[in-house]
């Protein structure tokens, strides 16, 4: 069940993180929702790593959020020097 709820507030997260991210954006809604789950993810288990969480807890709205604007922003970087 702890897996749902991080892919729900990673779903939550990456429009949030689409709106606070300034600039043109080069991801379609899709890529921006599953940035946001992947950051949301990340940020699980990266909490547990350094102890913010225990096992079963999935990380804050605010640092979900925080690990899909790191994450947009290395897919804008990655994606804008094509083309």
């Amino acid at each position: 069940m702890g897996i749902l709820w991080t892919i729900l507030i990673g779903f939550i997260v990456g429009i949030v993180a689409k709106f606070l991210m300034p600039g043109r954006d080069p991801a379609g809604f899709i890529i921006t929702v599953i940035i946001g789950i992947v950051g949301s993810v990340i940020a699980t288990y990266l909490g547990r790593f350094m102890g913010f969480y225990q096992v079963g807890e999935s990380a804050g709205f605010i640092a979900a959020v925080l690990g899909a604007i790191i994450l947009l922003f290395i897919y804008r970087a990655v994606t804008g020097k094509r083309g």
